[in-house]
């Protein structure tokens, strides 16, 4: 068993290493065009030709601000709509690489009046002529990360995220700092598109590894009157082959917004706030960005392109438990772990969020906080400052009158009872601190997160299962088998040393 064992690490080590730079050398690559493009300048209203053009958040249309008329944006184009038959690169003109050199300002001739307009498309693709107030705009795509192909309108109205962001922090008020309290109001509560990649994928995998399933949980001595929860369990070989295919993997495209470990900004709040709705994306219309603020992408395909293949494999992985889990209820530990990806498909988009920021100042260090509302979805996510010697002192009384519970409850059971009660002892005794550290939670919120491995659009097919069995196994201290691996994700933390971590690090440091 021991040689098998060694023989398997072997394996997986020489076949791990290779696995991503295999997969991800230089693909066939094919550019589209997402839809006919549109002429930068005026954009009119098909009615009475007015430039007027504003969004409907109540209906997701383009509406003329002097007829009334409504009328859609136009749907995708040339994507490939079988992902099955996705090979190499397939991408969206919007996501070609930006170039770090190109003009952000923009001269464009209104067609109003002929005079000569200035954009600056660092701070927005759209003016207004300051001659006859025709609203001019930026729809071709520069190569400076401002024009993506998509973009997903706004559905929740202002009113209604307001409603959604002032419930959320009314639920947080007795720990929240005294300021912010004070300043809160959601009167400056902002719409805002921010940038993100989609991807679609088709890949092939492979997992191989062992699985227990419990047979047995019972109770045996271990001297000095001490007893220990023990397992019995069967062992059996696990191997999950089958293709898959991802549809609408999200993830953030400016290197601010990825970098969720940051101690200035609670960037983690706008990342949990995901999944959009990604499939009633649109082509992309400046018009939609009238009322709005957004932000510009500033990564490229090939420097996200290996954390995407990570996502892809944890989204594999989690398939694979989801396939095996209701046997395997003690886990399993996957040996080897393969993803080939044959093909991708890239869009550039913009996606919409509410978002209520608020600064907190303390001495010299200054730290950002959001409480942000997914415009298509609702949903909402948020972090709030602390007042932390409030939390703290009342997380100490909590703790001090844990601890004389938690020496009453031991001198109870040590003296009366042969029952076994060590862990109401502990937790008892870490009171004071697991209150503090669920409130820092409930209020910070510094766990939160879209869960991409569960909650992205996938199919498994073409499945082929092996579930062979090895042995018996007696008496397992552990509730787990040893090195299991199966919710282990990895697509979430970016390598500080890799050339994404440099161009977070690099965005930082300005």
């Amino acid at each position: 068993m021991d040689n098998t064992t060694n023989d398997k690490k072997e394996e997986i080590s020489q076949s791990q290493n290779n696995t991503i730079k295999e997969e991800l050398k230089e693909p066939e690559e094919k550019v589209i065009e997402v839809g006919s493009k549109i002429k930068d300048g005026q954009y009119k209203c098909p009615n009475c030709g007015s430039s007027q053009i504003e969004p409907n958040p109540k209906t997701g249309k383009l509406k003329c601000a002097y007829c009334a008329c409504e009328f859609d944006g136009k749907n995708i184009e040339n994507t490939v709509a079988d992902l099955t038959k996705l090979k190499g690169r397939v991408r969206g003109s919007g996501t070609s690489n930006i170039k770090a050199d190109a003009n952000d300002v923009v001269t464009l001739k209104c067609g109003g009046c002929g005079a000569e307009v200035v954009i600056d498309t660092a701070n927005a693709p759209h003016a207004r002529c300051h001659w006859c107030r025709s609203i001019l705009s930026i729809n071709s795509q520069i190569e400076n990360g401002a024009i993506p192909d998509v973009i997903l309108p706004f559905k929740e109205k202002k009113e209604e995220a307001r409603e959604k962001i002032n419930d959320f922090v009314k639920k947080r008020t007795f720990f929240a700092n005294p300021r912010f309290k004070k300043e809160f109001t959601t009167e400056n509560i902002m719409g805002v598109y921010f940038p993100y990649l989609l991807v679609d994928a088709n890949c092939h995998a492979n997992f191989k590894g062992q699985g227990e399933h419990k047979t047995r949980e019972y109770r045996v001595p271990a001297g000095d009157d001490d007893w220990v929860t023990v397992y019995d369990a069967d062992l059996y070989n696990v191997e999950r082959e089958y293709d898959m295919v991802v549809k609408g993997l999200s993830i953030e495209s400016n290197s601010t917004r990825l970098d969720k470990t940051s101690n200035s900004q609670t960037n983690n709040i706008i990342n949990s706030i995901m999944p959009f709705d990604t499939e009633n994306c649109i082509q992309y219309q400046s018009n939609y960005l009238v009322g709005y603020t957004s932000e510009r992408r500033d990564v490229n395909i090939d420097d996200i392109e290996p954390q995407v293949a990570k996502q892809l494999k944890d989204i594999a992985r989690f398939s694979s438990k989801k396939e095996t889990e209701l046997f395997y209820d003690r886990g399993i530990r996957w040996d080897y772990q393969d993803l080939k990806i044959i093909g991708t498909q890239w869009l550039a988009a913009y996606l919409p969020v509410w978002l209520y920021s608020y600064q907190e100042v303390k001495g010299n260090k200054k730290v950002l906080h959001y409480v942000a509302v997914n415009a298509r979805t609702g949903e909402t996510m948020g972090s709030v400052p602390i007042n932390k010697p409030l939390l703290f002192g009342i997380s100490a009384i909590i703790e001090f009158f844990c601890t004389i519970l938690a020496f009453i409850l031991f001198f109870v059971t040590s003296t009366g009872s042969d029952d076994d009660d060590s862990v109401g002892f502990f937790l008892l005794l870490l009171g004071g601190f697991i209150f503090y550290g669920v409130m820092y939670l409930r209020y910070r919120n510094s766990d939160a997160r879209h869960a991409y491995e569960d909650e992205t659009e996938k199919e498994i097919y073409n499945i082929k299962r092996k579930d062979e069995f090895v042995k018996k196994e007696k008496e397992l201290r552990n509730s787990q088998i040893k090195g299991i691996n199966d919710t282990v994700i990895e697509g979430d933390v970016i390598d500080s040393t890799s050339k994404l971590g440099n161009i977070i690090k690099k965005n930082i440091n300005k």
